[in-house]
Protein backbone atom coordinates (compact mmCIF):
# COMPACT_ATOMS: atom_id res chain seq x y z
CA UNK A 1 0.00 0.00 0.00
CA UNK A 2 1.46 3.22 -1.12
CA UNK A 3 2.03 5.95 1.35
CA UNK A 4 0.08 9.27 0.95
CA UNK A 5 2.02 12.32 1.83
CA UNK A 6 0.35 14.53 4.54
CA UNK A 7 -1.12 17.92 4.04
CA UNK A 8 1.44 19.54 6.25
CA UNK A 9 4.20 18.45 4.00
CA UNK A 10 2.84 20.70 1.16
CA UNK A 11 4.48 24.09 0.64
CA UNK A 12 2.45 27.23 1.64
CA UNK A 13 1.00 29.36 -1.24
CA UNK A 14 2.59 32.64 -1.96
CA UNK A 15 0.37 35.46 -3.42
CA UNK A 16 1.62 37.38 -6.42
CA UNK A 17 0.49 40.91 -7.41
CA UNK A 18 0.37 42.20 -10.99
CA UNK A 19 2.07 45.56 -11.45
CA UNK A 20 -0.81 46.90 -13.77
CA UNK A 21 -4.07 48.34 -12.36
CA UNK A 22 -7.21 47.28 -14.13
CA UNK A 23 -10.51 49.27 -14.18
CA UNK A 24 -13.57 47.28 -13.52
CA UNK A 25 -16.19 47.11 -16.26
CA UNK A 26 -18.86 48.11 -13.79
CA UNK A 27 -17.68 51.70 -13.94
CA UNK A 28 -18.53 51.96 -17.63
CA UNK A 29 -22.26 52.21 -16.86
CA UNK A 30 -22.18 55.52 -14.87
CA UNK A 31 -19.60 56.89 -17.25
CA UNK A 32 -21.80 56.28 -20.26
CA UNK A 33 -24.78 57.70 -18.37
CA UNK A 34 -22.82 60.85 -17.53
CA UNK A 35 -21.78 61.28 -21.14
CA UNK A 36 -25.34 60.82 -22.34
CA UNK A 37 -26.62 63.32 -19.76
CA UNK A 38 -23.96 65.83 -20.78
CA UNK A 39 -24.91 65.39 -24.39
CA UNK A 40 -28.56 65.92 -23.54
CA UNK A 41 -27.72 69.04 -21.57
CA UNK A 42 -25.64 70.39 -24.41
CA UNK A 43 -28.36 69.53 -26.89
CA UNK A 44 -31.04 71.13 -24.73
CA UNK A 45 -28.89 74.19 -24.24
CA UNK A 46 -28.30 74.42 -27.97
CA UNK A 47 -32.04 74.01 -28.71
CA UNK A 48 -33.21 76.51 -26.09
CA UNK A 49 -33.43 80.19 -26.92
CA UNK A 50 -32.91 83.12 -24.58
CA UNK A 51 -35.25 83.74 -21.67
CA UNK A 52 -36.86 87.15 -21.41
CA UNK A 53 -39.14 88.76 -18.84
CA UNK A 54 -42.20 90.84 -19.72
CA UNK A 55 -44.06 92.96 -17.19
CA UNK A 56 -47.84 93.24 -17.57
CA UNK A 57 -50.48 94.90 -15.42
CA UNK A 58 -52.43 91.66 -15.19
CA UNK A 59 -52.03 87.99 -16.06
CA UNK A 60 -55.52 87.74 -17.56
CA UNK A 61 -55.77 84.96 -20.18
CA UNK A 62 -52.13 83.87 -19.55
CA UNK A 63 -51.31 80.29 -18.49
CA UNK A 64 -48.00 79.02 -17.22
CA UNK A 65 -46.46 76.57 -19.67
CA UNK A 66 -49.32 76.88 -22.16
CA UNK A 67 -49.52 80.43 -23.48
CA UNK A 68 -47.51 80.84 -26.67
CA UNK A 69 -45.58 83.77 -28.07
CA UNK A 70 -46.29 84.36 -31.76
CA UNK A 71 -44.81 86.55 -34.44
CA UNK A 72 -46.76 86.69 -37.69
CA UNK A 73 -48.76 83.73 -36.34
CA UNK A 74 -45.58 81.62 -35.95
CA UNK A 75 -44.78 80.25 -32.49
CA UNK A 76 -41.45 81.74 -31.31
CA UNK A 77 -41.67 81.00 -27.60
CA UNK A 78 -43.75 79.92 -24.64
CA UNK A 79 -44.50 81.26 -21.18
CA UNK A 80 -42.41 79.41 -18.59
CA UNK A 81 -43.52 81.15 -15.39
CA UNK A 82 -45.83 83.84 -14.09
CA UNK A 83 -45.04 85.63 -10.85
CA UNK A 84 -46.56 88.53 -8.96
CA UNK A 85 -44.26 91.50 -8.65
CA UNK A 86 -42.96 92.46 -5.25
CA UNK A 87 -44.73 95.83 -5.21
CA UNK A 88 -48.02 94.23 -6.36
CA UNK A 89 -48.12 96.61 -9.34
CA UNK A 90 -48.39 93.82 -11.89
CA UNK A 91 -47.01 90.46 -12.93
CA UNK A 92 -43.70 89.32 -14.35
CA UNK A 93 -43.95 86.77 -17.13
CA UNK A 94 -40.90 84.72 -18.11
CA UNK A 95 -40.82 83.60 -21.71
CA UNK A 96 -38.50 81.04 -23.24
CA UNK A 97 -37.85 81.89 -26.87
CA UNK A 98 -36.92 79.41 -29.54
CA UNK A 99 -33.27 79.42 -30.73
CA UNK A 100 -34.19 80.95 -34.08
CA UNK A 101 -36.04 83.80 -32.32
CA UNK A 102 -32.98 85.39 -30.70
CA UNK A 103 -33.36 88.48 -32.93
CA UNK A 104 -36.69 89.20 -31.23
CA UNK A 105 -35.02 90.14 -27.93
CA UNK A 106 -33.88 93.59 -29.03
CA UNK A 107 -34.38 96.95 -27.37
CA UNK A 108 -37.33 98.33 -29.36
CA UNK A 109 -39.36 95.12 -29.59
CA UNK A 110 -42.88 95.32 -28.18
CA UNK A 111 -45.08 92.64 -26.61
CA UNK A 112 -48.81 92.58 -25.86
CA UNK A 113 -51.49 90.02 -25.07
CA UNK A 114 -53.73 89.18 -28.02
CA UNK A 115 -57.25 88.63 -26.72
CA UNK A 116 -60.74 89.48 -28.05
CA UNK A 117 -61.18 93.26 -28.05
CA UNK A 118 -64.17 95.36 -29.00
CA UNK A 119 -63.61 99.09 -29.33
CA UNK A 120 -64.44 102.12 -31.39
CA UNK A 121 -61.67 101.12 -33.79
CA UNK A 122 -63.26 97.73 -34.55
CA UNK A 123 -63.16 94.12 -33.34
CA UNK A 124 -59.88 92.17 -33.08
CA UNK A 125 -58.61 88.87 -31.68
CA UNK A 126 -61.74 86.88 -32.49
CA UNK A 127 -59.66 83.79 -33.35
CA UNK A 128 -58.43 83.58 -29.73
CA UNK A 129 -61.94 82.57 -28.62
CA UNK A 130 -61.09 79.04 -29.80
CA UNK A 131 -57.29 78.87 -29.66
CA UNK A 132 -56.81 80.88 -26.50
CA UNK A 133 -54.93 84.11 -25.88
CA UNK A 134 -51.28 84.47 -26.85
CA UNK A 135 -48.55 87.09 -26.66
CA UNK A 136 -48.00 89.06 -29.86
CA UNK A 137 -44.64 90.49 -30.87
CA UNK A 138 -43.59 93.51 -32.87
CA UNK A 139 -39.94 92.88 -33.70
CA UNK A 140 -37.83 95.99 -33.39
CA UNK A 141 -35.12 97.22 -35.70
CA UNK A 142 -32.50 97.88 -33.05
CA UNK A 143 -29.31 95.83 -32.87
CA UNK A 144 -29.00 96.16 -29.08
CA UNK A 145 -29.97 93.03 -27.12
CA UNK A 146 -32.40 93.28 -24.19
CA UNK A 147 -33.97 90.75 -21.81
CA UNK A 148 -36.41 92.86 -19.79
CA UNK A 149 -39.49 94.39 -21.43
CA UNK A 150 -42.64 96.27 -20.41
CA UNK A 151 -45.68 94.80 -22.14
CA UNK A 152 -48.36 96.87 -23.84
CA UNK A 153 -51.94 96.70 -22.69
CA UNK A 154 -53.20 97.31 -26.24
CA UNK A 155 -51.81 96.31 -29.63
CA UNK A 156 -49.63 99.04 -31.17
CA UNK A 157 -51.38 101.01 -33.90
CA UNK A 158 -48.34 100.72 -36.16
CA UNK A 159 -45.79 97.93 -36.30
CA UNK A 160 -42.19 98.19 -37.46
CA UNK A 161 -42.81 96.13 -40.58
CA UNK A 162 -45.49 98.47 -41.96
CA UNK A 163 -44.42 100.77 -44.77
CA UNK A 164 -45.22 104.43 -44.60
CA UNK A 165 -44.24 107.66 -42.86
CA UNK A 166 -45.03 109.29 -39.55
CA UNK A 167 -45.78 113.00 -39.22
CA UNK A 168 -46.21 115.33 -36.27
CA UNK A 169 -49.24 117.61 -35.89
CA UNK A 170 -49.64 120.34 -33.28
CA UNK A 171 -52.90 121.89 -32.15
CA UNK A 172 -54.50 123.76 -29.28
CA UNK A 173 -57.43 121.35 -28.95
CA UNK A 174 -57.44 117.71 -30.06
CA UNK A 175 -61.23 117.49 -29.92
CA UNK A 176 -62.44 113.88 -30.25
CA UNK A 177 -59.20 112.52 -31.71
CA UNK A 178 -58.12 109.21 -30.14
CA UNK A 179 -55.31 106.77 -30.79
CA UNK A 180 -56.25 104.62 -33.77
CA UNK A 181 -58.53 107.27 -35.28
CA UNK A 182 -58.42 107.23 -39.10
CA UNK A 183 -56.67 109.80 -41.28
CA UNK A 184 -58.49 110.65 -44.54
CA UNK A 185 -57.38 111.98 -47.89
CA UNK A 186 -60.31 112.91 -50.12
CA UNK A 187 -62.58 110.84 -47.82
CA UNK A 188 -60.39 107.71 -48.23
CA UNK A 189 -58.73 106.28 -45.11
CA UNK A 190 -54.96 106.37 -45.73
CA UNK A 191 -53.55 106.26 -42.19
CA UNK A 192 -54.25 106.46 -38.48
CA UNK A 193 -53.40 108.35 -35.32
CA UNK A 194 -50.62 106.60 -33.37
CA UNK A 195 -50.12 108.98 -30.44
CA UNK A 196 -51.58 112.11 -28.84
CA UNK A 197 -49.76 113.75 -25.92
CA UNK A 198 -49.96 117.03 -24.07
CA UNK A 199 -46.86 119.19 -24.28
CA UNK A 200 -44.83 119.81 -21.14
CA UNK A 201 -46.01 123.42 -20.87
CA UNK A 202 -49.64 122.28 -21.22
CA UNK A 203 -50.39 124.81 -23.97
CA UNK A 204 -50.49 122.60 -27.06
CA UNK A 205 -51.13 118.99 -28.02
CA UNK A 206 -48.82 116.94 -30.21
CA UNK A 207 -50.48 114.32 -32.39
CA UNK A 208 -48.50 111.67 -34.27
CA UNK A 209 -50.06 110.20 -37.42
CA UNK A 210 -48.91 107.35 -39.64
CA UNK A 211 -49.70 107.44 -43.38
CA UNK A 212 -49.52 104.10 -45.18
CA UNK A 213 -47.49 103.70 -48.33
CA UNK A 214 -48.03 104.60 -51.14
CA UNK A 215 -50.40 107.31 -49.85
CA UNK A 216 -47.60 108.97 -47.88
CA UNK A 217 -46.47 110.65 -51.11
CA UNK A 218 -49.62 112.78 -51.01
CA UNK A 219 -48.38 114.45 -47.83
CA UNK A 220 -46.49 117.37 -49.32
CA UNK A 221 -45.22 120.65 -47.97
CA UNK A 222 -48.38 122.36 -49.18
CA UNK A 223 -51.02 120.23 -47.42
CA UNK A 224 -53.25 121.32 -44.56
CA UNK A 225 -54.46 118.98 -41.81
CA UNK A 226 -57.74 119.57 -39.95
CA UNK A 227 -59.82 117.86 -37.29
CA UNK A 228 -62.55 115.93 -39.09
CA UNK A 229 -63.89 114.09 -36.05
CA UNK A 230 -67.49 114.09 -34.89
CA UNK A 231 -70.23 116.00 -36.67
CA UNK A 232 -69.25 119.41 -37.96
CA UNK A 233 -72.57 121.15 -37.35
CA UNK A 234 -72.54 124.93 -37.32
CA UNK A 235 -75.49 127.27 -37.00
CA UNK A 236 -74.39 130.82 -37.67
CA UNK A 237 -75.36 133.89 -39.60
CA UNK A 238 -74.44 131.95 -42.75
CA UNK A 239 -77.08 129.30 -42.05
CA UNK A 240 -76.92 125.61 -41.15
CA UNK A 241 -73.80 123.70 -42.20
CA UNK A 242 -73.24 119.94 -41.71
CA UNK A 243 -70.04 118.19 -42.70
CA UNK A 244 -68.44 114.85 -41.77
CA UNK A 245 -65.93 112.47 -43.35
CA UNK A 246 -67.55 109.14 -42.45
CA UNK A 247 -69.61 107.42 -39.78
CA UNK A 248 -66.41 106.22 -38.06
CA UNK A 249 -65.24 109.77 -37.45
CA UNK A 250 -68.51 110.56 -35.68
CA UNK A 251 -67.62 108.00 -32.98
CA UNK A 252 -63.83 107.72 -32.97
CA UNK A 253 -62.83 111.08 -34.40
CA UNK A 254 -60.51 111.53 -37.33
CA UNK A 255 -58.13 113.78 -39.25
CA UNK A 256 -58.22 114.81 -42.91
CA UNK A 257 -55.70 116.57 -45.12
CA UNK A 258 -55.68 118.17 -48.55
CA UNK A 259 -53.36 120.46 -50.55
CA UNK A 260 -54.07 124.14 -50.10
CA UNK A 261 -53.38 124.75 -53.81
CA UNK A 262 -54.28 121.83 -56.06
CA UNK A 263 -52.18 123.24 -58.88
CA UNK A 264 -49.04 123.43 -56.74
CA UNK A 265 -49.16 120.67 -54.13
CA UNK A 266 -45.41 120.74 -53.52
CA UNK A 267 -42.82 118.02 -52.98
CA UNK A 268 -43.47 114.99 -50.71
CA UNK A 269 -42.70 115.83 -47.10
CA UNK A 270 -40.00 114.08 -45.14
CA UNK A 271 -40.80 111.74 -42.30
CA UNK A 272 -41.45 113.44 -38.93
CA UNK A 273 -42.27 116.75 -40.65
CA UNK A 274 -44.38 119.09 -38.50
CA UNK A 275 -47.75 120.51 -39.56
CA UNK A 276 -50.43 122.62 -37.93
CA UNK A 277 -53.71 120.82 -37.13
CA UNK A 278 -56.63 123.19 -37.79
CA UNK A 279 -60.06 123.07 -36.17
CA UNK A 280 -62.01 122.54 -39.41
CA UNK A 281 -61.87 122.48 -43.17
CA UNK A 282 -62.95 126.09 -43.55
CA UNK A 283 -60.06 127.31 -41.40
CA UNK A 284 -57.56 124.90 -42.94
CA UNK A 285 -58.28 125.73 -46.58
CA UNK A 286 -58.79 129.46 -46.07
CA UNK A 287 -56.44 131.61 -48.20
CA UNK A 288 -53.53 133.33 -46.46
CA UNK A 289 -54.87 136.23 -44.46
CA UNK A 290 -51.72 138.29 -44.15
CA UNK A 291 -51.28 140.77 -41.29
CA UNK A 292 -54.40 141.74 -39.41
CA UNK A 293 -55.60 145.07 -38.08
CA UNK A 294 -58.00 145.57 -35.18
CA UNK A 295 -60.85 148.07 -34.99
CA UNK A 296 -63.37 149.06 -32.35
CA UNK A 297 -67.16 149.20 -32.69
CA UNK A 298 -69.31 150.98 -30.11
CA UNK A 299 -72.81 149.48 -30.18
CA UNK A 300 -75.65 151.05 -28.20
CA UNK A 301 -78.05 148.26 -29.01
CA UNK A 302 -78.57 144.63 -28.17
CA UNK A 303 -75.70 142.35 -29.16
CA UNK A 304 -77.82 139.22 -28.95
CA UNK A 305 -76.76 136.84 -31.73
CA UNK A 306 -73.13 138.06 -31.68
CA UNK A 307 -70.34 135.80 -30.45
CA UNK A 308 -66.59 135.62 -30.73
CA UNK A 309 -65.95 134.47 -34.29
CA UNK A 310 -69.00 136.14 -35.83
CA UNK A 311 -67.98 137.16 -39.39
CA UNK A 312 -67.42 140.72 -40.53
CA UNK A 313 -68.74 141.18 -44.07
CA UNK A 314 -67.85 143.74 -46.71
CA UNK A 315 -69.86 143.60 -49.95
CA UNK A 316 -70.51 139.90 -49.45
CA UNK A 317 -66.87 139.05 -48.66
CA UNK A 318 -65.87 137.95 -45.16
CA UNK A 319 -62.80 140.01 -44.28
CA UNK A 320 -62.69 139.49 -40.53
CA UNK A 321 -64.36 138.32 -37.35
CA UNK A 322 -65.35 139.52 -33.90
CA UNK A 323 -62.71 138.84 -31.25
CA UNK A 324 -64.34 140.13 -28.06
CA UNK A 325 -67.51 141.79 -26.73
CA UNK A 326 -67.27 143.87 -23.55
CA UNK A 327 -70.33 145.51 -21.91
CA UNK A 328 -69.73 149.09 -20.73
CA UNK A 329 -71.71 151.70 -18.77
CA UNK A 330 -71.98 155.38 -19.67
CA UNK A 331 -72.22 157.38 -16.43
CA UNK A 332 -73.27 160.61 -18.16
CA UNK A 333 -76.06 159.14 -20.23
CA UNK A 334 -76.77 156.44 -17.63
CA UNK A 335 -77.01 153.74 -20.26
CA UNK A 336 -75.28 150.55 -21.21
CA UNK A 337 -73.35 149.97 -24.41
CA UNK A 338 -70.90 147.40 -25.79
CA UNK A 339 -67.38 147.63 -27.07
CA UNK A 340 -66.89 145.11 -29.85
CA UNK A 341 -63.36 144.40 -31.00
CA UNK A 342 -63.07 143.11 -34.57
CA UNK A 343 -60.03 141.78 -36.39
CA UNK A 344 -59.84 142.56 -40.10
CA UNK A 345 -57.74 140.93 -42.82
CA UNK A 346 -57.72 143.47 -45.63
CA UNK A 347 -55.59 141.29 -47.88
CA UNK A 348 -58.71 139.19 -48.47
CA UNK A 349 -59.88 141.98 -50.75
CA UNK A 350 -57.54 140.58 -53.38
CA UNK A 351 -56.84 142.95 -56.28
CA UNK A 352 -58.64 145.74 -54.45
CA UNK A 353 -56.08 145.48 -51.66
CA UNK A 354 -53.26 145.89 -54.16
CA UNK A 355 -54.77 149.18 -55.31
CA UNK A 356 -55.45 150.38 -51.75
CA UNK A 357 -51.99 149.40 -50.59
CA UNK A 358 -50.48 151.82 -53.09
CA UNK A 359 -52.19 154.70 -51.25
CA UNK A 360 -50.29 153.84 -48.07
CA UNK A 361 -46.96 152.77 -49.47
CA UNK A 362 -45.03 155.07 -47.14
CA UNK A 363 -46.64 153.71 -43.96
CA UNK A 364 -45.01 151.12 -41.73
CA UNK A 365 -48.39 149.42 -41.27
CA UNK A 366 -50.20 149.61 -44.62
CA UNK A 367 -53.31 147.80 -43.31
CA UNK A 368 -53.85 150.35 -40.54
CA UNK A 369 -53.26 153.28 -42.90
CA UNK A 370 -55.71 151.88 -45.46
CA UNK A 371 -58.34 151.31 -42.77
CA UNK A 372 -58.02 154.92 -41.59
CA UNK A 373 -58.49 156.19 -45.14
CA UNK A 374 -61.60 154.03 -45.57
CA UNK A 375 -63.03 155.38 -42.31
CA UNK A 376 -62.41 158.94 -43.54
CA UNK A 377 -64.39 158.07 -46.68
CA UNK A 378 -67.43 157.00 -44.61
CA UNK A 379 -66.82 153.35 -43.74
CA UNK A 380 -69.62 152.34 -41.33
CA UNK A 381 -70.51 149.15 -39.45
CA UNK A 382 -74.02 147.82 -38.98
CA UNK A 383 -75.54 144.73 -37.38
CA UNK A 384 -77.64 142.74 -39.82
CA UNK A 385 -79.73 139.61 -39.51
CA UNK A 386 -77.89 136.59 -40.79
CA UNK A 387 -80.43 133.93 -39.87
CA UNK A 388 -83.99 134.81 -38.88
CA UNK A 389 -84.64 131.32 -37.50
CA UNK A 390 -81.71 131.28 -35.07
CA UNK A 391 -81.43 135.01 -34.47
CA UNK A 392 -77.78 135.07 -35.54
CA UNK A 393 -76.36 138.40 -36.66
CA UNK A 394 -73.22 139.53 -38.44
CA UNK A 395 -71.35 142.81 -38.86
CA UNK A 396 -71.67 144.44 -42.27
CA UNK A 397 -69.30 147.18 -43.43
CA UNK A 398 -70.48 149.71 -46.01
CA UNK A 399 -69.90 153.32 -46.96
CA UNK A 400 -72.25 155.92 -45.53
CA UNK A 401 -71.63 159.54 -46.51
CA UNK A 402 -71.28 161.89 -43.58
CA UNK A 403 -70.39 159.23 -41.03
CA UNK A 404 -68.41 160.68 -38.12
CA UNK A 405 -65.33 158.77 -37.04
CA UNK A 406 -62.96 159.22 -34.14
CA UNK A 407 -59.65 160.49 -35.39
CA UNK A 408 -56.74 158.19 -34.67
CA UNK A 409 -54.04 159.79 -32.59
CA UNK A 410 -50.33 159.05 -32.81
CA UNK A 411 -49.51 155.65 -31.39
CA UNK A 412 -53.13 154.47 -31.41
CA UNK A 413 -53.40 151.25 -33.40
CA UNK A 414 -57.12 150.60 -32.80
CA UNK A 415 -59.31 152.97 -34.84
CA UNK A 416 -63.03 153.23 -34.19
CA UNK A 417 -65.43 152.50 -37.01
CA UNK A 418 -68.74 154.42 -36.87
CA UNK A 419 -71.87 152.35 -36.41
CA UNK A 420 -75.40 152.67 -37.75
CA UNK A 421 -78.63 151.31 -36.33
CA UNK A 422 -78.97 147.65 -37.09
CA UNK A 423 -81.55 146.22 -39.42
CA UNK A 424 -83.23 144.30 -36.61
CA UNK A 425 -83.45 147.47 -34.54
CA UNK A 426 -85.06 149.29 -37.45
CA UNK A 427 -87.53 146.46 -37.90
CA UNK A 428 -88.36 146.55 -34.21
CA UNK A 429 -88.90 150.32 -34.38
CA UNK A 430 -91.22 149.92 -37.34
CA UNK A 431 -93.10 147.14 -35.60
CA UNK A 432 -93.49 149.30 -32.51
CA UNK A 433 -94.82 152.15 -34.66
CA UNK A 434 -97.31 149.81 -36.32
CA UNK A 435 -98.40 148.45 -32.95
CA UNK A 436 -98.87 152.03 -31.63
CA UNK A 437 -101.05 152.93 -34.60
CA UNK A 438 -103.02 149.73 -34.17
CA UNK A 439 -103.62 150.64 -30.52
CA UNK A 440 -105.21 153.93 -31.62
CA UNK A 441 -107.80 152.20 -33.78
CA UNK A 442 -111.21 152.02 -31.94
CA UNK A 443 -111.78 148.34 -32.44
CA UNK A 444 -114.72 148.32 -29.99
CA UNK A 445 -116.62 150.99 -31.91
CA UNK A 446 -115.76 149.37 -35.20
CA UNK A 447 -117.04 146.09 -33.83
CA UNK A 448 -120.36 147.66 -32.77
CA UNK A 449 -120.78 149.33 -36.15
CA UNK A 450 -119.93 146.10 -37.89
CA UNK A 451 -122.48 144.25 -35.77
CA UNK A 452 -125.17 146.86 -36.68
CA UNK A 453 -124.20 146.56 -40.35
CA UNK A 454 -124.50 142.78 -40.18
CA UNK A 455 -127.94 143.04 -38.57
CA UNK A 456 -129.10 145.49 -41.29
CA UNK A 457 -127.76 143.16 -43.93
CA UNK A 458 -129.68 140.26 -42.37
CA UNK A 459 -132.92 142.35 -42.38
CA UNK A 460 -132.33 143.33 -46.00
CA UNK A 461 -131.74 139.73 -46.97
CA UNK A 462 -134.91 138.57 -45.24
CA UNK A 463 -136.91 141.33 -47.03
CA UNK A 464 -135.37 140.33 -50.33
CA UNK A 465 -136.15 136.68 -49.71
CA UNK A 466 -139.77 137.32 -48.65
CA UNK A 467 -140.87 140.18 -50.97
CA UNK A 468 -138.50 140.83 -53.80
CA UNK A 469 -137.52 137.27 -54.61
CA UNK A 470 -141.09 136.06 -55.46
CA UNK A 471 -141.73 139.11 -57.62
CA UNK A 472 -138.42 138.66 -59.35
CA UNK A 473 -139.30 135.02 -59.96
CA UNK A 474 -142.65 135.98 -61.57
CA UNK A 475 -140.93 138.64 -63.69
CA UNK A 476 -138.45 136.07 -64.91
CA UNK A 477 -141.26 133.66 -65.77
CA UNK A 478 -143.04 136.40 -67.78
CA UNK A 479 -139.80 137.26 -69.54
CA UNK A 480 -139.30 133.59 -70.43
CA UNK A 481 -142.84 133.43 -71.84
CA UNK A 482 -142.24 136.58 -73.93
CA UNK A 483 -138.99 135.18 -75.26
CA UNK A 484 -140.71 131.97 -76.28
CA UNK A 485 -143.43 133.95 -78.08
CA UNK A 486 -140.88 136.07 -79.83
CA UNK A 487 -139.01 132.95 -80.85
CA UNK A 488 -142.16 131.48 -82.33
CA UNK A 489 -142.91 134.71 -84.26
CA UNK A 490 -139.41 134.81 -85.64
CA UNK A 491 -138.90 131.18 -86.53
CA UNK A 492 -142.34 129.79 -87.44
CA UNK A 493 -143.20 130.00 -91.23
CA UNK A 494 -146.88 130.70 -90.41
CA UNK A 495 -146.04 133.64 -88.19
CA UNK A 496 -147.39 137.06 -89.43
CA UNK A 497 -143.97 138.55 -89.19
CA UNK A 498 -142.55 135.90 -91.49
CA UNK A 499 -145.39 136.44 -94.04
CA UNK A 500 -145.12 140.26 -93.93
CA UNK A 501 -141.38 139.99 -94.41
CA UNK A 502 -141.87 137.71 -97.41
CA UNK A 503 -144.38 140.09 -99.05
CA UNK A 504 -142.11 143.04 -98.44
CA UNK A 505 -139.27 141.20 -100.13
CA UNK A 506 -141.50 140.44 -103.14
CA UNK A 507 -142.41 144.10 -103.46
CA UNK A 508 -138.78 145.07 -103.24
CA UNK A 509 -138.00 142.61 -106.02
CA UNK A 510 -140.70 144.09 -108.27
CA UNK A 511 -139.53 147.60 -107.52
CA UNK A 512 -135.99 146.65 -108.40
CA UNK A 513 -137.18 145.10 -111.69
CA UNK A 514 -139.05 148.31 -112.58
CA UNK A 515 -135.94 150.34 -111.85
CA UNK A 516 -133.90 148.09 -114.13
CA UNK A 517 -136.43 148.55 -116.97
CA UNK A 518 -136.45 152.31 -116.48
CA UNK A 519 -132.64 152.35 -116.43
CA UNK A 520 -132.48 150.40 -119.67
CA UNK A 521 -135.01 152.72 -121.32
CA UNK A 522 -133.17 155.86 -120.22
CA UNK A 523 -129.96 154.39 -121.50
CA UNK A 524 -131.54 153.93 -124.91
CA UNK A 525 -133.62 157.15 -124.88
CA UNK A 526 -131.86 159.73 -122.76
CA UNK A 527 -133.73 162.53 -124.55
CA UNK A 528 -136.92 161.42 -122.86
CA UNK A 529 -135.66 163.22 -119.74
CA UNK A 530 -136.16 166.53 -121.68
CA UNK A 531 -138.97 165.72 -124.15
CA UNK A 532 -140.94 163.49 -122.01
CA UNK A 533 -142.45 160.21 -122.72
CA UNK A 534 -143.24 159.44 -126.42
CA UNK A 535 -146.77 158.72 -127.62
CA UNK A 536 -145.92 155.14 -128.48
CA UNK A 537 -146.88 152.53 -126.05
CA UNK A 538 -144.28 151.75 -123.49
CA UNK A 539 -142.68 148.39 -123.52
CA UNK A 540 -144.12 145.98 -121.16
CA UNK A 541 -141.97 145.37 -118.12
CA UNK A 542 -140.50 141.96 -117.89
CA UNK A 543 -141.93 139.80 -115.19
CA UNK A 544 -139.82 139.83 -112.04
CA UNK A 545 -137.56 136.94 -111.32
CA UNK A 546 -138.66 134.51 -108.72
CA UNK A 547 -136.92 134.73 -105.43
CA UNK A 548 -135.61 131.74 -103.49
CA UNK A 549 -138.52 132.06 -101.09
CA UNK A 550 -141.10 131.91 -103.90
CA UNK A 551 -139.32 128.97 -105.49
CA UNK A 552 -139.49 127.26 -102.15
CA UNK A 553 -143.19 127.99 -101.81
Amino acid sequence: MSETPSMSALPAPEPRRDGRKRLSLIWLVPLVAALVGLALVIRTWLQTGPTITIRFDTAESLQNGATEVRYKDVVVGKVSSIQLREDDSGVTVEVELTPDAKRIAVKDSRFWVVRPRIGIGGVSGINTLLSGAYIGVDVGRSGEQQRDFIGLEKPPPVTHDQKGKQFTLTTLDAGSITIGAPVYYRRVAVGRVVDATLDEDGKRITVRVFIDAPYDRFVTGGVRFWNAGGIDLAVSSEGLRLNTQSLATVVAGGIAFQPLDERKPGEPAREDSRFELYDGIATALAPPDGPSVRALLVLRQSTRGLTAGTPVDFNGLVIGAIRSIEPQYDVRQQSFYSKVMVELYLERLGPAWSALKGLAADSERPALAVLNKLIDQGLTAQLRAGNLLTGQQYVALFFKPGAKARRVTAGDTTPEIPTAAGSLEEIQTQIESIVTKLDKIPFAELGADLRTMVNSANTLLRTFDQDIAPQARRTLDNAATAIRSLEQNLTSPEAPLQQDTRRMLEQLNRTAASFRVLADYLEKHPESLLRGRPAAAEPTAAPPEKTDAQTHD
